[in-house]
């Protein structure tokens, strides 16, 4: 099953991928926008061209963009589909000169993500998919489905952010130690981290420090494409419906079938 939009959104975010490139490495400019977070020319061109696609590729479907989200609720309220858009996700890794850094585009409809494509230029990979659509990952011009893994083949892997953490987290990966023994660490940039879970590399990815809409959105409509689900600390689907603040909850990135479902939910819970 696919998407009559899916294949030309694969190939816009593989365009602005290569588009950052140009820049990666480089002795790229950077400025620091209101929220003292890091802006170069790279997130700013790859903006422009997947802008300039999208509305080509769908001249119906509204934008809200990391680079162009000065759009206020009045006007957002009366949107039923959107792209949501993270031009280059792990700008601080692209300064750095990490190869973790994303390119994202996901399709909302009615708050809901129907799919998401996160590109990875730096390694050329690209992994898409949504509920209901299945996922794959795009590498070297070779398509292959991905999907989740049900239980952990050694130690149980948790994603971890390399600059994100909290004592809420802390004390939820020292529950997950009393129940699973030793944990693994996998620490990754960008939507990166739900990839590595969508590709049954990592078992769970608790997000008890704040990310934004765009963060999330595409790497979600991957991972739940590949049998994994999002959540927030009450169980409930992490959606993206208009409202003021374009903050997500906290949230916890799991397979939909693993037996430890629960007991996750229980230890987020009791961090609310």
């Amino acid at each position: 099953m696919s998407h009559p939009l899916l294949a030309g959104v694969v190939e816009l975010v593989q365009q602005a991928g290569v588009a950052t490139l140009s820049y990666w490495r480089d002795d790229v400019a950077i400025e620091l926008k209101a929220d003292a977070s890091p802006v170069t020319a790279a997130d700013l061109a790859a903006h422009r061209l997947l802008a300039d696609g999208l509305a080509q590729l769908a001249p119906e479907i509204h934008l809200l963009s990391e680079e162009d989200c000065e759009i206020g609720l009045a006007v957002r309220q009366h949107w039923s589909r959107w792209w949501l858009v993270d031009p280059l996700d792990g700008t601080k890794e692209f300064i750095a000169g990490s190869e973790e850094f994303t390119v994202n585009v996901a399709l909302i409809e009615q708050g809901k993500v129907v799919f998401g494509v996160v590109g990875v230029p730096a390694r050329g990979l690209c992994f898409y998919g949504g509920a209901g659509l299945g996922a794959w990952r795009l590498a070297n011009g070779a398509v292959e489905p991905i999907g989740v893994r049900i239980a952990p083949p050694e130690a149980f892997t948790v994603v971890a952010s390399r600059r994100h953490s909290s004592p809420a987290q802390e004390r939820l990966l020292n529950g997950l130690s009393e129940r699973f023994g030793d944990l693994a660490l996998a620490s990754v940039g960008s939507s990166l981290k739900f990839c590595l879970l969508a590709e049954g590399s990592a078992d769970c990815y608790p997000r008890l420090a704040p990310t934004s809409q765009w963060d999330t959105a595409a790497a979600q409509g991957v991972l739940e494409g590949a049998g994994g689900e999002v959540l927030d600390l009450h169980g409930q689907p992490l959606d993206y419906p208009a409202r003021e603040s374009l903050l997500n909850p906290h949230f916890l990135a799991l397979p939909q079938a693993a037996e430890w479902r629960e007991e996750l939910l229980q230890l987020a819970l009791a961090l609310d």
